[in-house]
């Protein structure tokens, strides 16, 4: 028991073990597809994050007043004035003017030099038209009368801040540091103004990024942690039935092909595996028992062939002894050796061609077929059969046209069998024998009965095996072997029909043979 535990742990263990193999990929398709999801939520995270920063940095400039931008716009024409500074935390700004002036308003912290584009870049931003976003506001101011006038929301100014501009983004490399750009136009009573260019590290924002990521891979790692140790019990509980296999298995031998797999087991394809090897196992068990069956004939046939063999023989080397002692000289005896072995002779000429027919019948059982009227074939053969018959009374019921496929010598062969049978059975008297053809199940039906002692049941099943005779004595009398019945069995089957007996005793017996048409 604690070998084969021992066993089963290092078989567990193995590479090749169907656990390790099922676990190993499972946790490898997990693995998978948990790093599909980190690289996915990392990209997506990116985009979010920088897209909000850009929206917050877009903000902070819609917050600036409109006067600031027309102010620093009017310092190439009035180069006395100084460009306003701005402080934002964590950003730097700067304003590019219709012309493509650079002003940097503010610088990022920590000596980071404020990014600068292509003048090209600033001049095709400030080619977008304001669009429904774009809408400004005009400056509230006086009236003729004196009073202050309401602000008008449809002329150009400030920014609506009920409707963002469109955002415009890039992430830019400023040298020292990368850095993530917002550009916006400003507009004044339609005419662009210039550009706001504002700008972030990046720095805080990919920490921020690597955080998660990092959490991310941590929480990753301990499910598949946890997936590991509350995998291997599910999987080893998933697998008994696999194991109660593996046991069956390992106490079937030749044996004992009796026992079975379990099938009933909750698992649809082990079902259906041990179903499987059940139907091998059925297959297997018939097999053998054939097998077992087919040598215990063959033994048999063998002893049975000997002995009948070996009794003409005896016989035969008898009268020769006989006669080399003498008896050859006596004309009396001499004839009555002769006679007796030329008896003996043609019974042992009989046998020899009835084993070399079955031998035939089982190495080639297929023959020639034509189709023909058996009831013609009966018919010619009457004559032989009421010299057989004797004193014995014959009937015949044939019907006419009795069409069928058969080889006219075989089953004369068949009749004859039966018929000398029913006569070795009858009273040479009293006997009755009665031979009747006629139409059935898209065939015909040949059947031959008689009134003699009949078959019991313990014969009756083994009537046509090779050298069997339910009455040794009475068929030793007429010079029988025993294969009549097999004989013309093997012939009726090599035609595609079949042959029974129905018999009671002290009734008689009846044979039936069926041909297809």
């Amino acid at each position: 028991m604690n070998q084969r535990k021992s066993i089963g742990i290092r078989s567990f263990f193995a590479p090749n073990s169907l656990k390790i193999q099922l676990l190993s990929r499972s946790l490898l398709i997990l693995a998978v597809l948990l790093l599909l999801i980190g690289l996915f939520q990392y990209a997506f995270m990116r985009e979010v994050l920088y897209r909000n920063r850009a929206d917050s940095l877009q903000t902070q400039i819609m917050s600036i007043p409109r006067d600031a931008w027309q102010h620093i716009a009017t310092i190439p024409e009035n180069g006395d004035l100084q460009p306003p500074i701005f402080f934002i935390p964590g950003a730097s700004l700067a304003f590019i003017d219709a012309k493509g002036n650079y002003f940097a308003l503010s610088n990022v912290p920590g000596n980071i030099n404020t990014p600068r584009l292509d003048t090209q870049k600033y001049l095709d931003v400030m080619k977008k038209k304001p669009g429904p976003g774009n809408k400004v506001i005009d400056d509230a101011g006086e009236n003729g009368s004196g009073s202050i006038k309401p602000p008008r929301l449809d002329k150009p100014g400030y920014f609506d801040v009920k409707k963002k501009p469109g955002l415009d983004y890039k992430i830019v490399d400023a040298g020292r540091a990368e850095q993530l750009l917002v550009l916006q136009p400003v507009f004044d009573r339609g005419e662009v103004l210039g550009v706001v260019q504002i700008s972030t590290l990046t720095g805080p924002l990919k920490e921020l990024l690597i955080r998660q990521l990092l959490t991310f891979l941590f929480l990753s790692l301990v499910a598949m942690l946890f997936g590991l140790f509350c995998f291997l019990p599910i999987l080893k509980r998933t697998l008994v039935p696999l194991f109660n296999m593996v046991d069956t298995a390992e106490q079937i031998d030749a044996g004992n092909l009796a026992r079975r797999f379990p099938t009933r087991q909750g698992q649809m394809e082990i079902d259906r595996l041990a179903e499987s090897f059940n139907g091998m196992l059925e297959r297997l068990e018939a097999s053998f028992a054939a097998e077992r069956e087919t040598k215990e004939q063959m033994r048999r046939f063998i002893a049975d062939a000997s002995h009948e063999l070996r009794t003409p023989l005896t016989s035969i080397h008898g009268f020769l002894e006989v006669l080399l002692r003498g008896a050859a000289n006596q004309p009396e005896q001499l004839h009555k050796a002769l006679k007796s072995m030329h008896g003996e002779s043609e019974r042992l000429t009989i046998l020899v061609h009835d084993l070399l027919l079955l031998a035939k019948l089982d190495r080639t059982p297929h023959i020639e077929l034509k189709e023909g009227l058996l009831d013609t074939v009966i018919l010619d053969m009457e004559p032989q059969l009421r010299i057989l018959a004797g004193d014995r009374r014959l009937d015949l019921s044939i019907e006419p046209n009795m069409k069928c496929k058969y080889d006219a010598d075989k089953m004369k062969q068949v009749i004859l069998n039966l018929f000398y049978n029913a006569v070795q059975q009858t009273d040479p008297e009293n006997g009755h024998i009665q031979i009747s053809l006629s139409g059935k199940n898209s065939g015909v039906q040949l059947s031959v009965q008689d009134n003699g002692p009949g078959i019991s049941d313990n014969h009756l099943h083994h009537i046509f095996d090779r050298f069997y005779r339910s009455d040794s004595s009475r068929t030793r009398k007429y010079g029988g072997a025993g294969l009549g019945l097999a004989i013309s069995k093997s012939i009726v089957t090599a035609h595609g029909g079949t042959i029974n007996v129905e018999s009671q005793e002290g009734e008689g017996c009846t044979f039936h043979i069926w041909l297809p048409e």
